[in-house]
């Protein structure tokens, strides 16, 4: 699976992107967010808020229960403002 971060969640975890193997927990993006904060601080602050937080699977918008495979691709990012 890719995971891709971007601006303060990328700044807070302290990189763009990993590779990594689907938890057998993670059935959900859900369970990947708790799976991704067991692996320490810095993604936990990252993950905090997740009203502040928005995923992509396949670079298609979902929401937190949408179910994951490891050959999926994994954005997270905070909300877009126009401006």
């Amino acid at each position: 699976m890719e995971i891709f971060y971007f601006a303060r969640i990328r700044e807070n975890i302290g990189q763009s992107s990993e590779t990594i193997s689907l938890p057998e927990k993670a059935k959900d993006v859900n369970g990947l967010i708790e799976h991704l904060c067991d692996q320490g601080e810095n993604y936990q602050i990252a993950f905090e808020n997740d009203a502040a937080l928005r995923v992509a699977v396949n670079q298609t918008y979902v929401n937190f229960d949408h179910p994951l495979q490891d050959s999926d691709e994994v954005a997270f990012f905070p909300p877009m403002t126009g401006g």
